[in-house]
């Protein structure tokens, strides 16, 4: 993991199926909200670095290294 970086592991339910992907994002976005969903579809760092389907998104969570 970057320096300053922390990673999330983002659930998705797509058709009935589930499945998950883990993502890395700047730490300093992620202490500025209260809540990660929030982070991932409104922080510029963030949205500048991934495109999250927020629609398909069922739980962000932060992955302990």
């Amino acid at each position: 993991m970057s320096k300053g970086m922390i990673k999330v592991r983002l659930l998705f339910a797509d058709d009935g199926e589930f499945h998950h992907e883990t993502v890395e994002i700047p730490k300093k976005s992620a202490s500025g909200y209260d809540r990660l969903i929030d982070c991932l579809r409104e922080d510029e760092a963030v949205l500048k670095s991934l495109h999250v389907d927020v629609d398909r998104l069922v739980s962000a969570s932060l992955q302990e290294s």
